[in-house]
């Protein structure tokens, strides 16, 4: 996104990573820039999940933090060990009822997308599974290849590779709809109703920025999700659009933040 908004506007964009405390030091550093339009941050679901997850924080997203526009959004999906003897959602779910607290849930982290979605399919399901946190998903996908965990919520792009090559047993994804990436594989929610979780992206910037440099920057970036090499490009990668308007994606994060506090509560998890 960087580049081709530099390619629109005619500026260089410069793409500066703030690893570190579940993205809060990279969240702190936009809400603390100048409102003038030259800082802009890339929101995820790490943000909504973090105004519970974290007790203290020096910030308050959605106060803090002006919606711009939303990038895109793509599925998670359930995937086991091919020993577990099941090859369906129903099926999982009455074996992990069988065997209580027996299987294990990796995940890429405490608070992780991954990790959430798993915690809302026990929230909702009832399913007792131990949950495993790695520090980071390739060790996690690592150890669910090799049978030492049973069970994970990985990205689709991530997985989809060994899922094809019968290397894991996708059984759906989190989607509400089918995805075109896994299109054979039907959702939770046909399962489990109700049930929704995706990763998303978007743009945000420090709360003071002009409303007249915010309608920009949102009709730059939904004229590159509207383009057909930009849409390419993001379906290759399994992506489905989130463009709107400003208001759309304060919703969107607005309504993420209360869902996902919910399942934080219910989880018990803490940061790592």
């Amino acid at each position: 996104m960087g580049q081709w908004l530099a390619e629109r506007l005619g500026q260089p964009f410069v793409i500066e990573s703030r690893p570190g405390a579940g993205t809060n030091i990279a969240t702190e550093a936009a809400v603390r820039a100048a409102p003038d339009g030259y800082t802009l941050f890339l929101v995820a679901p790490a943000n909504a999940i973090n105004a519970t997850l974290y007790d203290k924080l020096s910030y308050n997203f959605i106060r803090d933090i002006a919606p711009v526009a939303g990038l895109i959004r793509f599925a998670n999906v359930m995937e086991v060990n091919p020993s577990v003897p099941v090859k369906t959602v129903p099926e999982f779910i009455a074996y992990a009822k069988a065997n209580p607290g027996k299987l294990n849930m990796a995940s890429s982290g405490n608070g992780s997308t991954i990790h959430m979605s798993g915690e809302l399919f026990k929230m909702m399901t009832g399913v007792d599974m131990v949950h495993v946190p790695y520090r980071g998903g390739a060790l996690a996908l690592t150890d669910l290849l090799g049978g030492q965990v049973q069970v994970m919520f990985d990205n689709v792009p991530t997985s989809a590779e060994y899922i094809k090559a019968g290397k894991l047993r996708g059984l759906a994804v989190t989607s509400t709809t089918r995805s075109e990436v896994l299109p054979e594989l039907p959702t939770v929610a046909d399962f489990v109703p109700g049930y929704e979780s995706s990763a998303w992206y978007g743009i945000g910037v420090p709360k003071s920025t002009s409303a007249e440099i915010i309608d920009k920057l949102n009709k730059e970036i939904n004229a590159i999700l509207a383009d057909p090499k930009a849409k390419a490009r993001l379906a290759d990668l399994g992506a489905s659009l989130l463009a709107g308007s400003p208001a759309d994606f304060g919703k969107l994060v607005a309504d993420e933040t209360e869902k996902w506090g919910k399942v934080v509560k219910f989880s018990g998890a803490k940061p790592d």
